[in-house]
């Protein structure tokens, strides 16, 4: 079979140039619209219940609103693990399943549950399922700089910035950090309260009925009708203060004679300070689960520039993390290992071979099969990552392997062409099928060696498969260009006639074959050196250190502190002032409160917890 398929590729030579060209258009379209992140994903299914419980204790919030979500969740398919968490009024419970599972299916059953054990919790419990994301999907985070308050950059982030940024494709959510959120806060005064024979209850239904606007019908205006609302709505402090709470005869009880009314702010269980300096306003870009995070960066960029006009005057957005500097130096790594493996290859085939022309028809696999490789990354929905591409970098040297020996094999057949008096098309198919058989078992028994890798269950598998099917695929293709391509390519390109031995080639010769000779005179001294090395390389392997993954040193920097977990607020933030650290400080009853450097934020925050 194979060699019929360098007979038709010797056959149609034409088309098969032609379709090579096609599958580089291909490639290059792929390559173009491939998912480009800094890690492959290597996240469960997973959905995350958080939950707010205003006033909870952690033993409270474990029994009266973990434990009946727990009972309800049980039993759900596929489900893997499950596993919750309690603190001061949070409630955050996650659920995993088995890899593979569909997560809106996942997030669907979750959700039924879910609604079917909420009636019984407490009134006050509110929140619901988190955004479809990963760890690895904080993608962006910025600070709102400027002279506004805490209070009005908040407001500016939650009505303006946070809105317009949930637009763009392939944002899950924006979550806002920091500052203040504004509330009207009513103080009740007691003695006033008794004297009108008022209780607080009473003065929060006033507030509840009377917080509305209301339609009274309509009023005819010639050929038009008048919609007529009555407008009660509270906008301002004065607004609540003329709240009637009760009307006894002639007499009216408005809230401001019962109560102290001023605007507040919700109550904060953390906070963001920046550079150590003064406290800041955060936001944090979330990227949906397989989403191109560099597409992501990008729209958000561009939706941050278009209402850059509209911020208030002296107002900016200041981005201290964007995930396209990790993948950028991620990717580019590789990029520039695979370019100088690619002219490192060119060069040696030019000095081994010392023909150019064989050369470059060897070196053209390179491309060709980088090309075929995105191809098969994009129909197995592979993205380009560290891993991804770290695999078609180890595979650069072994994609010319198979082309070599075929294009050898028919310079030297091309170099007798004058004394066997054989047609030219004729002797690059003899060259072609005489080694089709140790061509293809070669790159078969390497693709071989790196199958074992996709046999690798959980987060190894997750980390190393795409670096097996990367390389396998590069073999796949430089072995189908092995067989079709560049045995057209030769048949256009290299000349007929005696080629001539390389001049590195007569200066190595020699001095190998003498080498060889003095190995076989010296057979036992061969045999101790090997056994001593195979010795020295077993101490020095289990001398050496051992890591799961390698060292990468992007430029960031992590700065992590745990603090007690019965911190105040106001003394973590105080400290980080002191000791100058950037740092967003979190202190909850129930868990270590945490100072997290500037630079990389919380690990994964969300939006219905509350700041």
């Amino acid at each position: 079979m194979l060699r019929s398929l360098v007979a038709a590729s010797l056959s149609w030579r034409l088309l098969v140039i032609a379709l090579a060209l096609a599958v580089a258009g291909l490639g290059t379209w792929a390559f173009m619209t491939l998912p480009v992140d800094a890690y492959p994903n290597i996240a469960q299914t997973q959905v995350k219940v958080i939950l707010k419980a205003p006033g909870m204790t952690p033993e409270e919030v474990e029994s009266r609103v973990i434990t009946p979500i727990e009972m309800e969740m049980l039993g759900i398919p596929d489900q893997a693990i499950l596993r919750s968490t309690a603190k001061y009024a949070i409630a955050d419970i996650t659920i995993d399943f088995v890899d593979g599972t569909d997560i809106y299916w996942a997030r669907q059953q979750v959700a039924e549950r879910l609604s079917n054990v909420m009636p019984d919790l407490p009134a006050s419990i509110s929140g619901g399922l988190a955004p479809i994301s990963t760890p690895l999907s904080d993608i962006y985070m910025f600070t709102i700089e400027g002279p506004l308050s805490l209070q009005e950059k908040r407001e500016l982030l939650d009505w303006t910035i946070r809105p317009a940024l949930r637009t763009v494709p392939g944002v899950a959510d924006v979550n806002a950090l920091g500052g203040f959120v504004r509330t009207f806060e009513v103080r009740p005064d007691p003695v006033a309260l008794a004297a009108a024979g008022l209780s607080i209850a009473d003065i929060q239904a006033a507030i509840e009925s009377g917080n509305r606007n209301d339609g009274a019908g309509r009023l005819k205006s010639g050929e038009e009708a008048l919609i007529v609302r009555a407008v009660g709505a509270i906008r301002s402090v004065e607004d609540l203060q003329q709240l009637v709470i009760v009307s006894r005869g002639d007499r009216i009880v408005r809230l401001g004679e019962l109560a102290t009314v001023g605007i507040g702010s919700l109550t904060r269980y953390g906070a963001v300070s920046k550079n150590g300096q003064a406290e800041a306003v955060q936001g944090l870009v979330i990227a949906l689960r397989g989403a191109d995070a560099r597409q992501v960066v990008d729209g958000v960029r561009a939706r941050l520039a278009e209402i850059e006009s509209t911020l208030p005057a002296g107002t900016h957005v200041d981005v201290f993390y964007d995930r396209s500097d990790l993948i950028a130096r991620a990717v580019g790594t590789v990029e520039k290992a695979l370019l100088e493996a690619a002219v490192l290859v060119v060069v040696l085939l030019i000095l081994f071979l010392g023909d150019w022309r064989a050369a470059a028809i060897v070196a053209a696999t390179l491309p060709m099969a980088a090309l075929i490789t995105f191809l098969f990354m994009q129909g197995m929905g592979l993205s380009a990552n560290l891993m991804s591409l770290g695999g078609l970098a180890i595979a650069i040297g072994l994609l010319v392997d198979g082309s070599i020996v075929v294009v050898e094999n028919i310079v030297e057949r091309l170099g007798r062409a004058h004394e066997e008096g054989t047609p030219r098309l004729n002797l690059v198919y003899q060259a072609a099928s005489e080694v089709i058989v140790p061509v293809s078992a070669g790159i078969a028994i390497i693709a071989l060696v790196f199958l074992p890798l996709l046999s690798l269950q959980g987060l190894e598998g997750k980390l190393f498969a795409p670096v097996a099917l990367t390389i396998v695929f590069a073999l796949a293709g430089s072995l189908l260009l092995a067989l079709t391509l560049v045995p057209v390519l030769a048949s256009f390109g290299l000349k007929s006639g005696h080629h001539g031995e390389p001049w590195l080639m007569r200066q190595l010769g020699p001095r190998y074959w003498g080498l060889l000779d003095g190995a076989f005179a010296r057979k036992r001294v061969v045999y101790g050196l090997s056994a001593a090395g195979l010795v020295i390389a077993g101490i020095a392997y289990g001398a050496v250190g051992k890591t799961f993954m390698p060292t990468m040193d992007e430029g960031s920097i992590i700065v992590q502190l745990t603090k007690l977990p019965s911190i105040d607020l106001d003394q973590s933030v105080k400290g980080d002032m002191a000791h100058g650290c950037a740092a967003r400080a979190d202190a909850r009853s129930g868990s270590a409160g945490r100072d997290r450097a500037r630079r990389i934020g919380r690990n994964r925050p969300r939006s219905d917890e509350p700041q």
